[in-house]
């Protein structure tokens, strides 16, 4: 005999001490630095377990706490196909024109501080002439 009973969703209660390490996480490594900052100002040994937690975890020396941050995820499922070659092919074609438009105002960059340069280069070699012309009156 075959019944059916339903179940429940199996809640996981989660201790001060996990809910504290993933809310760190979510905030990133500057918070941690901060509470173990703080744990030193008010008691001592507090600032050195956050410390030397933060070593064994290896949080202190990783890029970040988190393994994936958000633009990550996010840069990566922007650059998966969907599945709809007509999508696709606009999201192609959107990306290929934003590629060309950066490189465009890059070059309009570059034109823009050559011109500078010899803007400036024009002055100094004008004040040099004009320096050169008044040591030559004064000879």
């Amino acid at each position: 005999m075959n019944t059916l009973t339903p179940t429940a969703p199996v809640v996981q209660s989660t201790g001060w001490f996990s809910r504290a390490e993933n809310w760190l996480d979510e905030k990133g490594k500057g918070a941690w630095f901060a509470a173990m900052v703080l744990g030193f100002i008010f008691l001592w040994p507090v600032g050195l377990a956050i410390l030397f937690y933060m070593i064994w975890s290896k949080r202190m020396f990783s890029k970040s706490c988190r393994t994936t941050t958000g633009m990550t995820r996010h840069t990566m499922s922007a650059m998966r196909p969907t599945g709809n070659t007509a999508f696709d092919a606009y999201k192609a074609d959107t990306l290929r024109h934003l590629e060309e438009e950066q490189n465009n105002f890059e070059s309009f960059l570059d034109r823009l501080r050559d011109a500078k340069d010899k803007a400036e280069f024009d002055q100094f070699m004008d004040d040099r002439a004009g320096t050169s012309d008044k040591d030559g009156d004064n000879a």
